[in-house]
């Protein structure tokens, strides 16, 4: 599904060359444009005891979950900034916590040239959980939602369009140095078919 999506995307590449693909496995990605952009370094780190064993899980996570990141350069101002985008597993809170302590070392750790970042994904959690506060106790990221001041929606709909004991568990982050100018939920389909049980979330950034 994800090369189908590449193909579909035109111009937009995946950034997989630093990656073995398990078939079995979720992998949350990114996507570039490489007339515009040029990809300098990238990974995977599998939410466990060991991020750098591709599969592996830990912190009884119902299956193995993992934070992909980039570092991309803009050809034409020369900016840098670093993309990080994960999956959160959906059982347990504590599971959860455990995992974004991963994603925030995995972030401190590769991001040692401290760029602008940009932190995306399903986390499988409301902005008032446990996740955000640990975010919240290691990074200094803004949520162009609050910013914005919107209302607060489900983004979880399971194929159906609605979900009335939902919450926005999808969420787009960024560090201080990056302007938000713009975020939205994207409702789209067609016929009463969706490309997602989850609504897509838009966002534009200015660095």
């Amino acid at each position: 599904q994800l090369l189908e999506a590449e193909l579909a995307l035109g111009n937009m590449k995946l950034i997989q060359l630093h990656r073995e693909w398990i078939n079995e496995r979720m992998y949350p990605c990114i996507f570039f444009n490489p007339e515009k952009v040029d990809v300098l370094r990238s990974g995977d780190a599998w939410l466990s005891t060991t991020p750098e064993v591709p599969g592996t899980k830990s912190f009884e996570s119902a299956f193995p979950r993992l934070c992909t990141w980039a570092c991309l350069n803009h050809k034409e101002s020369k900016k840098e900034i670093f993309v990080i985008n994960t999956h959160l597993d959906h059982v347990k809170d504590e599971t959860r916590s455990h995992q974004i302590d991963v994603v925030i070392e995995t972030i401190k750790k590769e991001n040692n040239q401290n760029l602008p970042v940009v932190l995306c994904g399903d986390f499988n959690e409301d902005p008032l959980g446990q996740v955000r506060s640990k975010i919240d106790q290691h990074l200094d990221f803004k949520d162009p939602w609050i910013i914005f001041k919107k209302e607060e929606e489900t983004t979880h709909h399971k194929f159906c369009g609605f979900n009335d004991d939902g919450a926005r568990i999808d969420w787009i982050l960024c560090s201080n140095e990056i302007n938000p100018r713009s975020i939205e939920i994207d409702k789209s389909h067609q016929d009463n078919l969706w490309p997602s049980d989850h609504f897509i979330i838009k966002a534009e950034f200015e660095l």
